[in-house]
């Protein structure tokens, strides 16, 4: 088959697409700032550059702005998987000799995306893009206009030593760490044709873990490393037709028709009555999946709000319900200032905290730093953890501490209680089991009656993810000691000083005889 102009603006690629596979691909998604599936199909292909010639760039090819790799946050069922396959497929057709790995989190994973490529190349569907096939397809495989795809095992035997110009990772929430690290220098950029192809590195993903891969690419993304192409099963969702009902509007409604409103009704607000093409995941099937799982794992890996927290050590955690940014009233009101400490061999954290008339406690502030003795953090204490030109805290009432504190130091033959005294700080602690300080920390965050009594602010970056992070380990069930993997020093320093807030104990001297 003889090459054919490639589409050089995105109608013309999304005609392409539509004409010739027979997919009629979402273009607009129906939650605000979130993407369409086309979104990233249109920049896995334009990030290169078409340029028949040395001559500049040809008239109406879209350059890509921003950075070259990309992460997609989709829902299960949402696509991803299949819009890989595509996205290699157009690259094979139009990129000659362009060279491409796919690697998953599982061999099998791996299969289910080149499953979907090679549907495309079935002589019987597609005979035209049959016909641009190389030689022998195989189970990992296959040349097409003197490019290729082939699979890679999720090991860094099979990728160490790999030179080509676009990986795809797919689920990469599953990877070895050690893998992913060795796969980040893949790529090299390459003319393939008429293009400038540019080395990329695409991820493709929900996310399952607080603590996974996925959550430090979205966070890349955040910061403009990474273009981010995120969508929930809304955006992929038919159009809802009269079976369905948001709810009944009147009585005569209410009598024929099942007055309960539709369980997507707080997800969908309505939205999915408008007239819509694209959507490939019918209501009924939303509705049953729903139904079948909990609120949690339907808010992770359906709607894509917030990673799942199962093995989280503290769940209660919500960003968008205990994060704070204005902290003017705690400024200028009466309220007791607090502190947490927690000595790390490695790293050391100070929580700053203010407690006001109503017993609710707001983290104003935090000191996270590594590799430093501990007069460093208690000069930084007496400074009330001031930066630059910011004035200070106002000094604690009590610094919450780890029991440990009281082991003497080998070099100075003080304990560390002992010098936080002698700088003029108050360290107070509590023996408990961490269960036991977990359960108060919990209690704050979602108490069993009235509204959270723990607030963090938003400049307690390190706080936050640690909160988020904090995880037990998901291969010992039983264990309920946390994982010590970095995100358990600012949860034990806020842990100190919770404990030391909320068991004030009075000692009492009494008897079975009644007072005359």
């Amino acid at each position: 088959m003889a090459p054919e102009p490639p589409p050089l603006n995105p109608d013309a690629l999304h005609e392409w697409i539509r004409n010739n596979l027979g997919v009629d691909l979402a273009r607009e998604p129906m939650v605000e700032g979130h993407a369409a599936p086309f979104d990233y199909i249109r920049h896995a292909f334009f990030v290169d550059e078409y340029r028949p010639s040395a001559s500049p760039p040809a008239a109406g090819a879209p350059p890509v702005a921003g950075p070259n790799d990309c992460v997609v946050w989709a829902n299960r069922g949402g696509g991803k998987t299949f819009l890989g396959a595509l996205a290699t497929l157009l690259d094979l057709v139009f990129k000659p000799g362009i060279q491409i790995r796919i690697l998953a989190g599982s061999m099998d994973q791996s299969q289910r995306m080149y499953a979907h490529l090679r549907r495309f190349l079935d002589p019987g569907r597609h005979p035209r893009l049959a016909e641009m096939v190389e030689g022998r397809i195989t189970e990992r495989r296959l040349t097409l206009r003197g490019g290729t795809v082939e699979l890679l095992a999720q090991s860094q035997t099979s990728v160490r030593g790999t030179r080509v110009q676009k990986l795809r990772c797919d689920e990469v929430d599953l990877f070895k760490t050690e893998v992913w690290e060795a796969s980040q220098l893949t790529t090299r950029s390459a003319r393939c044709g008429a293009w400038e192809v540019r080395a990329t590195i695409e991820c493709l993903s929900t996310m399952h873990r607080p603590y996974g891969v996925m959550r430090g690419l979205v966070g890349e993304a955040a910061q403009g490393t990474r273009a981010l192409f995120k969508w929930g099963v809304l955006d992929v969702l038919e159009s809802c037709g009269p079976e369905h009902r948001c709810g009944s509007d009147t009585a005569a409604e209410s009598a024929q028709t099942d007055p309960r409103p539709c369980p997507l009704l707080n997800d969908c607000q309505g939205r999915a009555k408008q007239p819509r093409r694209h959507g490939h995941i019918r209501v009924i099937d939303a509705i049953a999946q729903k139904r079948r799982v909990s609120n949690s794992v339907w808010e992770s890996e359906m709607l894509c709000l917030r990673p799942r927290r199962s093995n989280a050590v503290v769940p209660e955690f919500n960003p968008k319900v205990h994060v704070f940014h204005d902290d003017s009233a705690l400024r200028a009101g009466p309220v007791t200032w607090l502190a947490g400490m927690d000595f790390g061999i490695r790293r050391t954290v100070v929580l700053w905290a203010a407690l006001d008339h109503a017993g609710v406690l707001h983290v104003v502030d935090e000191h996270n730093v590594a590799d430093r003795i501990l007069e460093f953090h208690i000069d930084a204490m007496r400074r009330g953890l001031a930066r630059g030109n910011a004035a200070g805290w106002p000094r604690p009432e009590w610094v919450g501490i780890d029991p440990a504190a009281n082991a003497r130091n080998s070099h100075s033959g003080k304990t560390s209680e002992v010098l936080l005294r002698e700088a003029g700080f108050a360290p107070r602690f509590v023996i408990l089991k961490v269960r036991q300080s977990l359960e108060l920390l919990r209690a704050r965050f979602e108490p069993a009656h009235g509204p959270p009594r723990l607030f963090v602010h938003a400049r307690c970056a390190q706080l936050i993810e640690d909160l988020e992070c904090h995880r037990y380990n998901d291969r010992r069930p039983e264990s309920e000691k946390p994982e010590k993997d970095g995100h358990d020093h600012a949860v034990d320093a806020l842990r100190y000083l919770v404990s030391n807030l909320d068991l004030r104990h009075e000692s009492r001297t009494s008897n079975y005889t009644r007072s005359p």
